[in-house]
């Protein structure tokens, strides 16, 4: 007869996109029905995934994680698996066009007109040397142990950028690159501005959006949970007591809230590490240690203004466009995707890197604003029809350089300590890339952890002795 193994006590850390997903993975996965705590410091669920409407008309919109990525066309996309499971409809995303110097730019092949055949050409030799360098097949299986021998990965990608002569060229490069960067090319290499250079690529992936609303992903995961959620309860301590066992104290309406749990999964962005009291030498050491190998931070602000009239579609169709303005930024038409006729028209500036940094420590008017000065001058009609804005601030919640330099096997960017502290395990995009695509994965891979850990006897003990040797640096 098999040994009754006793349900494991599980917390999780963060109830956003990263933590639903390692509960749903745990409850399907585990052949041991897990007792799931999940914290959250918020009042809700769901993280950096959120839809919400204005006051006047009920207008919807994005506030969070504007698209997903589809691979589908290259091999299996877990993320679009989970989509259908979850019984979510979709919608695909296009654009790609540009205002630079308030000149309209349809996409590359419009470069020789705009700017003429030097630029042109200047830009084909680096989508060229992109494409040379990372096929879609490798796109979509990346290999660690190959990145880290890409001479590119140490180089920064903005010494790959100064090696474009033609400064036009250079210019619409750099600011296509930097929305999806959320950082300046100084601060990641050249192999992972590259991978965002190659986005606009259909080859290489493409975009979608989920009906009604992205958010809609984290509130089915919320509705299958099953597990105990404390919202309002931000954790403040994690200590290792007896037989590898961790206290998780949480702070609820200015009262300590303790419990004992056998594996602890962190599912936060890596910033709010050290906002943890992590217990013991050895703990303490390793989570701060894994704080400072990922420590790469990069930023978003996204400003949502209502207007009567769609203006600008008269000169741009599509999802999105791209603007010089702010480094260059991403303007969503959210119209496209909560489409009513009564609701005005909605466009969205996603500004990204130090210049949304710098506008963060702006009151909301002025960042509005700066926002709506920012029009182009072909554009500037538009202030007119402003109804209502928003802003939202989401810095140091993606990262500069996903998965660190040198990358490590998956499995131990997961544990942190797994010689002492095989059960305590981390989840989040700055793992693998800065995208649900890549938290899914995250998950996945934690959560495989854990099952091998408490379904197999002794597992605990092999597995640290195996993963042992590809600490971080």
């Amino acid at each position: 007869m098999d040994p009754i193994i006793p349900a494991p006590r599980v917390a999780i850390i963060g109830g956003g996109p990263g933590g639903l997903m390692a509960a749903h993975l745990l409850a399907k996965k585990s052949e041991v029905a897990c007792r799931v705590t999940v914290y959250e410091a918020g009042d809700r669920l769901g993280g950096k995934l959120l839809t919400q409407r204005f006051t006047n008309q009920g207008s919807q919109f994005e506030v969070g994680a504007a698209e997903l990525y589809d691979y589908s066309h290259l091999g299996p996309d877990p993320l679009r698996e989970l989509v259908a499971e979850l019984g979510l409809t979709t919608s695909p995303m296009e654009g790609g066009s540009a205002i630079i110097r308030d000149r309209l730019v349809r996409r590359c092949a419009d470069l020789g007109r705009v700017w003429g055949p030097a630029t042109a050409a200047a830009y084909e030799r680096f989508s060229a040397l992109a494409r040379a360098h990372i096929s879609p097949a490798n796109y979509y299986e990346s290999d660690w142990r190959q990145d880290n021998a890409d001479p590119l990965a140490r180089q920064k990608f903005h010494e790959l950028l100064e090696r474009v002569t033609d400064p036009a060229a250079r210019d619409y490069i750099r600011i296509m690159t930097h929305s999806d960067l959320a950082c300046e090319p100084h601060q990641t290499n050249a192999v992972y501005g590259l991978q965002n250079f190659l986005m606009d690529e259909a080859a290489y992936l493409r975009l979608y959006t989920i009906d009604g609303g992205n958010d809609r992903l984290t509130q089915e995961l919320a509705r299958r949970l099953t597990a105990t959620v404390r919202l309002q309860h931000p954790v403040v301590r994690v200590e290792p007591i007896a037989d590898r066992a961790y206290r998780v104290t949480a702070l609820h309406l200015g009262n300590l809230d303790a419990a004992e749990f056998d594996y602890v999964i962190v599912a936060l962005p890596n910033n709010w590490i050290p906002a943890i009291d992590w217990g013991g030498d050895a703990l303490a050491s390793a989570m701060a240690r894994h704080h400072r190998f990922y420590d790469h931070p990069a930023h978003y602000l996204r400003v949502t203004v209502q207007f009567a009239q769609p203006f600008w579609r008269a000169m741009i169709s599509g999802s999105f466009f791209m603007s010089d303005a702010f480094g260059g930024c991403c303007l969503y038409d959210e119209s496209t995707r909560f489409a009513s006729a009564d609701d005005g028209a909605v466009l969205s500036w996603l500004i990204a890197g130090e210049p949304a940094l710098t506008l963060a420590n702006l009151d909301d008017a002025a960042v509005i604003d700066q926002v709506l000065a920012s029009l182009p001058a072909s554009l500037q009609a538009g202030r007119a029809l402003f109804r209502e804005a928003r802003v939202h601030r989401w810095l140091n919640t993606v990262n500069a350089l996903p998965g660190g330099f040198p990358t490590v096997e998956p499995d131990a960017r997961h544990q942190p300590d797994p010689l002492a502290h095989p059960g305590v395990l981390v989840v989040g995009d700055y793992l693998f890339d800065s995208t649900l695509n890549g938290v899914l994965d995250s998950a996945d891979t934690a959560v495989e952890l854990l099952v091998k850990q408490c379904t197999q006897p002794g597992a605990p003990d092999n597995m640290a002795a195996a993963a042992a040797p590809a600490r971080h640096p």
